[in-house]
C-alpha cells in the first residue's frame, strides 16, 4: 500500500523518490533498517536501471523475499503506467487538434531546460564538479564523457560497445580484477481507444527487444535513459517523430513514480496498449532481476572495486551520451524566440527556485504555448 501511494503521488524524479522512501520508511515508520536502505541504495547505484524502481524492489526484498519484491515493484509502477497509457489515449485522440499542439509547443521548450539542469547534476554528481581540479583528477572519466557526448552528437544515436568499452578501461586501469592480476581466466561480466489494440506481433518483438536493451544497459538515474530511447524511437526504428519523442517525455515529468514510465506512453504510441504493457515489462523486469539475484550476496558484492570502477566508467559515458542528446534534440525543438525563452526560464525557475518541481513547469509552459499560439 505504501508504494501504491507512493507511485501514485510521488513526484520530483528519482532522487526525490529514494528520499521520500528514508523518509517514511527508515525514519518515519521504522520498518526498514539503515543499513538496509544504504546496501539498497548502492545496489540500485552499482545496476543498470531506474533507480527508484530498484530500491523500491530491494526494501520488498528486505521482509518478503521474492513475494515482497515483487509486490512492492509492481504498486510502485503500475500507477504512473495507468496515467500514461491514459494520457496516451489521449496524445492519439486530439494530438493532432490546434489547442492540444500549442500545448505541447510550451512544454517541448520546458523539457529542454529540465533535461539540461538533470544533465548537468548528473555530471557534478557522476563525473565530478566542473573546475580544474575535479577535471585532473578525473581526467579519464572526462574523457569518456566528452567522448560519448561527441559521438552522440555526431552520428544521432547511441553505442551500448562505447558504454562498456569505458567501463571495461576503467575498470582495468583503477581496479583490475583479480584474476587478470593472476594471468588467469575468470568469469564475464553481465551486463485514445482508438488504436488501443492496434498492433502487429513483429512490431511487438522488435518493442520486446529494444526495451530490454534499455533496461539491461543503461546506468543512471531518470533521464539517463533519454539517449538511448531518442537513438533507437526516432532515429533507427522511426516508430515516432522528434516533437512525438519530445512529447513522451513531457508525459513522464507531469506524471508521478519513475521517470522511465515514458517508456508506456511510447510502447502506447507505436503498438497501442499491448505495445505499452510489452515496453514496460521489457523495460522493468531486467531491473527487477538485476535487483533480487545478486540481493543475497550484495553484502560481498558491494566490495567489490572491480565492479565499481567498471559502473564508473559506464556511468561517465552514460551521462555524456545525455548531455549529447540534449543538443540533438534541442536544435529540433527549440524552433524559435519563444520555445527558446521558455527553455532558459524554465532552467531558470528550477535553478533558483529550487522547491518548485517539474510537474508545474511543465504545466505552466504549456498555458504559455497556449496564450502564445492563440495570439497569433
Amino acid at each position: 500500500m505504501y508504494f501504491l501511494k507512493l507511485g501514485t503521488t510521488g513526484f520530483g524524479g528519482p532522487v526525490a523518490l529514494v528520499g521520500y522512501m528514508h523518509r517514511d520508511l527508515v525514519e518515519n515508520k521504522k520498518w526498514i533498517p539503515e543499513e538496509d536502505y544504504k546496501e539498497g541504495l548502492a545496489l540500485a547505484q552499482l545496476a543498470p536501471g531506474p533507480l527508484a524502481a530498484q530500491l523500491g524492489i530491494y526494501l520488498g526484498f528486505v521482509h518478503y523475499r521474492i513475494l515482497g519484491a515483487t509486490l512492492c515493484g509492481l504498486a510502485f509502477v503500475l500507477p504512473s503506467f495507468c496515467m500514461v497509457v491514459g494520457l496516451g489515449i489521449l496524445y492519439q485522440q486530439f494530438g493532432g487538434l490546434p489547442w492540444m499542439q500549442s500545448l505541447f509547443y510550451g512544454i517541448g521548450a520546458a523539457v529542454i531546460g529540465i533535461i539540461v539542469l538533470s544533465s548537468y547534476k548528473l555530471t557534478t554528481k557522476s563525473v565530478g564538479k566542473l573546475n580544474a581540479k575535479a577535471i585532473a583528477q578525473n581526467w579519464l572519466l572526462w574523457l569518456f564523457y566528452a567522448t560519448a557526448g561527441a559521438v552522440t552528437v555526431i552520428t544521432k544515436s547511441e553505442n551500448v560497445l562505447l558504454f562498456v568499452a569505458a567501463g571495461l578501461v576503467y575498470m582495468m586501469v583503477k581496479a583490475p580484477p583479480r584474476w587478470i592480476k593472476q594471468n588467469t581466466t575468470g568469469n564475464s561480466i553481465f551486463l485514445g481507444l482508438a488504436g488501443f489494440w492496434q498492433f502487429d506481433l513483429g512490431t511487438l518483438g522488435k518493442i520486446a527487444w529494444f526495451f530490454t536493451k534499455a533496461g539491461a544497459f543503461v546506468f543512471g538515474s531518470g533521464l539517463a535513459i533519454v539517449p538511448f530511447l531518442h537513438a533507437g524511437v526516432v532515429n533507427e526504428n522511426h516508430w515516432l517523430t522528434e516533437g512525438q519523442f519530445v512529447d513522451s517525455v513531457a508525459v513522464a515529468m507531469i506524471t508521478p513514480g519513475p521517470v522511465v514510465i515514458t517508456v508506456g506512453f511510447i510502447g502506447y504510441l507505436v503498438a497501442g496498449f499491448p505495445g505499452a504493457v510489452v515496453a514496460a515489462l521489457a523495460t522493468f523486469l531486467p531491473c527487477y532481476l538485476f535487483t533480487i539475484l545478486p540481493a543475497p550476496y550484495f553484502k560481498k558484492i558491494a566490495k567489490n572495486t572491480s565492479i565499481k570502477a567498471f559502473v564508473d566508467g559506464i556511468t561517465a559515458a552514460v551521462i555524456g551520451a545525455l548531455l549529447g542528446a540534449v543538443i540533438v534534440i534541442a536544435t529540433r525543438s527549440i524552433i524559435d524566440i519563444p520555445t527558446a525563452l521558455i527553455a532558459i526560464a524554465s532552467l531558470g525557475v528550477l535553478t533558483y527556485f529550487k522547491k518548485i518541481q517539474e510537474p508545474y513547469i511543465i504545466l505552466a509552459a504549456a498555458m504559455v504555448g497556449l496564450l502564445i499560439k492563440s495570439s497569433f
